[in-house]
């Protein structure tokens, strides 16, 4: 990942993390994310399964806050925002959440709030899941 030609992240094998921080959510709802995420079965074991989480890989974490999640479409053709948390809510719940995945022993690369990042990503499988602490 990198903010203006300067690599500020990376990781080898893991998750491609997109975080987007709602209105409401709370260090609670960041911490259960950050586990679920870590326990999440989605990695393929010998028998070519979807049976190993990343604890179970010892694959890193890029996490990236991605406010444009919460896009809301509903209405014309332009995407409104007014769901996704506040800069200044967003930004500390987008580092505990990288926060509670190094507390489980996880390799956390971050990237830079509210920079336009360029992300680059080699996805194997492809496996691409959406999580959301409401459902």
């Amino acid at each position: 990942m990198t903010v203006d030609g300067e690599t500020i992240g990376e990781i080898g094998a893991g998750l491609l993390i997109l975080v987007c921080a709602m209105e409401g959510d709370g260090e609670a709802e960041a911490a259960k994310l950050a586990t679920k995420i870590a326990k999440l079965r989605i990695f393929r074991d010998d028998e070519d399964r979807m049976n190993r989480s990343l604890l179970d890989t010892g694959g890193g974490a890029l996490v990236v806050s991605q406010f444009t999640l919460a896009a809301d479409t509903s209405r014309g053709n332009r995407p409104g925002f007014s769901a996704a948390a506040r800069p200044e809510t967003g930004e500390p719940l987008v580092r505990h959440f990288a926060g509670v995945l190094e507390a489980l022993g996880i390799t956390v690369a971050q990237g830079k709030f509210g920079a336009d990042m360029k992300v680059s990503l080699v996805n194997d499988g492809p496996v691409t899941v959406w999580l959301d602490t409401e459902a």
